[in-house]
C-alpha cells in the first residue's frame, strides 16, 4: 500500500541538478505570427553553437531534468512555453506549432549553426507534427483546426529543425487518451457511475489490490479496449455538437444576427471528462512488457487515482477537445506524422516507460523515413526517474546519449 503520507503522486518528478558554471541565461518574450505571446529561456554556455530545444504542449519544461545535463556538456538550451503552458483547457496542437515556429526562428535570429528539437513526451508528438508542416510547401500545410478555427500555417515562416530527438514519445495526446480512458463510465455527468463489467479495478474483471500482479483475460483486454473507443467516440459526438452550435451562432451573428448569437457564439463549451487514468498496462504488467514499475504517470494507485482531479483531459473546451484529445479528429499524432521526418533522429526509449512501450517504438521506428535514424533505449522511467536504487537517472542516461548523438552530427 502507498504510505498516505507521501501522496498519490509522490515520485512522479526527478530532482533536477544545479545548473553548471559560466552559463548566462536570458529570458525572451516572442510574438507569434497569429499574434500571441510566448515566452522562453535561453541559456548559453560561452562559445555554443547548437541549440536543443525543448518544448511541451502542455507543460512548463523551463527547469526540466535535462537542462544542467545538456549544459554541462557545452549545449545551449532552448526551453519555451506555448501560449498557454500548464493550462491545457483551450489547447489547439495547430495554434502549439504556431508557438513552436516563433522559437525556430527566435533562434536562427540569434545565429546558431544547428537546432535540434527535442521532445520528450508530449512534446515528441508537437515536435513531430511541427516538422511535418514544416516540410510541406506553404500551400498544403493545414489552414484549419479539425473545428474549423482558421490557422495560418501556410502564411508562417517553419524552419526544419536541424535534427529530432524523441525521447520517450507516447503516441500524442489524443491516442494516449484513448488508451487511459475508463470505459466503465456509462453516464457522463455522474464521475461515479459505472458498468462493473468493464470496470478495470473490479476483482470480478482480474483486478487485485494494489500492487498485487493483476492479470486480465484477453478477452476483457478485448471488451476493454473496445469501450475506450466507444467512449471516445460518444465524447465526439458530445463535443461536435457543441461546436456546431457555436458555429452556427457565429454564422447567424454574421449574417445580421443579434448581440445573442454574438453571445453564444463566445460562451465556451466545455467538455468535462471523468477518470482518465486507467490504462490496463498500468496494473497488468505483462501486457506490453518491459522495466516498468507498477502504477502510472500520476501514481502508484492508478485504482484512486483515476477516480482524482489529476488527469488527461479531464476538462477542455470542444475545440480543444477536437484538435488534441480525440484521437479520432486530431492531427497530432507521432505516428501519423512519422512519415514526414527527413531531418536526423533520434528515437530514445526509457525502457521502463509507463506511457510509451516497445510496441510504440517499433511503429514509431518503422514509420519514420530518415536515412539518419538511431533507435535505442536507456533505463529509466517515463518523467526520467532511475529504475533502481542507486542507478543513473534516466535524464543521466539519455543526457549522456543525447550528448553523443548530437556531437557526433553538428
Amino acid at each position: 500500500m502507498t504510505d498516505p503520507a507521501r501522496g498519490l503522486g509522490a515520485g512522479r518528478y526527478t530532482e533536477a541538478i544545479p545548473e553548471p558554471d559560466a552559463v548566462t541565461t536570458s529570458v525572451h518574450q516572442l510574438r507569434t505570427f497569429d499574434g500571441a505571446n510566448v515566452v522562453g529561456v535561453l541559456r548559453r554556455p560561452a562559445g555554443a553553437r547548437t541549440v536543443v530545444t525543448l518544448m511541451h504542449p502542455r507543460q512548463d519544461v523551463t527547469h526540466h531534468a535535462l537542462v544542467p545535463l545538456l549544459l554541462g556538456s557545452g549545449l545551449a538550451v532552448w526551453t519555451q512555453g506555448s501560449r498557454s503552458p500548464n493550462n491545457d483547457l483551450n489547447l489547439l496542437h495547430e495554434q502549439a506549432i504556431l508557438d513552436f515556429a516563433a522559437g525556430q526562428v527566435f533562434l536562427r535570429e540569434w545565429g546558431f549553426e544547428s537546432v535540434v528539437a527535442l521532445g520528450h513526451s508530449g512534446g515528441g508528438t508537437l515536435a513531430a507534427f511541427y516538422i511535418q508542416q514544416a516540410s510541406l510547401p506553404p500551400g498544403l500545410r493545414l489552414t484549419h483546426t479539425p473545428s474549423g478555427r482558421p490557422v495560418p500555417l501556410g502564411e508562417a515562416v517553419m524552419p526544419l529543425p536541424s535534427g529530432f530527438v524523441a525521447l520517450a514519445p507516447h503516441p500524442g495526446q489524443g491516442a494516449l487518451l484513448q488508451r487511459v480512458i475508463d470505459p466503465s463510465v456509462v453516464d457522463e455527468g455522474d464521475p461515479l457511475s459505472r458498468d462493473p463489467g468493464l470496470d478495470p479495478f473490479n476483482p470480478a474483471n482480474g483486478f487485485v489490490d494494489a500492487p498485487g500482479p493483476t492479470r486480465f483475460s484477453p478477452d476483457f483486454v478485448a471488451a476493454y479496449r473496445a469501450g475506450q473507443r466507444a467512449r471516445v467516440a460518444r465524447i465526439d459526438a458530445i463535443a461536435a455538437e457543441m461546436n456546431a452550435a457555436r458555429r452556427g451562432a457565429d454564422a447567424s451573428f454574421r449574417d445580421g444576427g443579434s448581440a445573442m448569437d454574438r453571445r453564444a457564439a463566445i460562451a465556451p463549451a466545455l467538455v468535462t471528462v471523468y477518470r482518465t487514468d486507467a490504462d490496463l498496462r498500468n496494473v497488468d504488467l505483462t501486457l506490453d512488457q518491459n522495466l516498468r514499475p507498477y502504477g502510472s504517470l500520476f501514481g502508484r494507485r492508478p485504482d484512486l487515482t483515476n477516480y482524482g482531479l489529476v488527469g488527461f483531459g479531464r476538462l477542455s473546451t470542444a475545440e480543444a477537445w477536437m484538435s488534441t484529445w480525440s484521437a479520432s479528429t486530431t492531427n497530432a499524432g507521432f505516428l501519423r506524422c512519422a512519415a514526414s521526418i527527413e531531418v536526423p533522429t533520434l528515437l530514445l526509449e526509457f525502457a521502463g516507460d509507463q506511457a510509451s512501450f516497445p510496441t510504440d517504438i517499433e511503429r514509431f521506428a518503422a514509420a519514420i523515413p530518415a536515412a539518419d535514424l538511431t533507435v535505442e533505449a536507456v533505463d529509466g522511467t517515463h518523467f526520467g526517474d532511475r529504475l533502481t536504487k542507486g542507478a543513473p537517472t534516466g535524464n543521466e542516461l539519455a543526457a549522456v546519449r543525447i550528448d553523443s548523438w548530437v556531437g557526433e552530427r553538428f
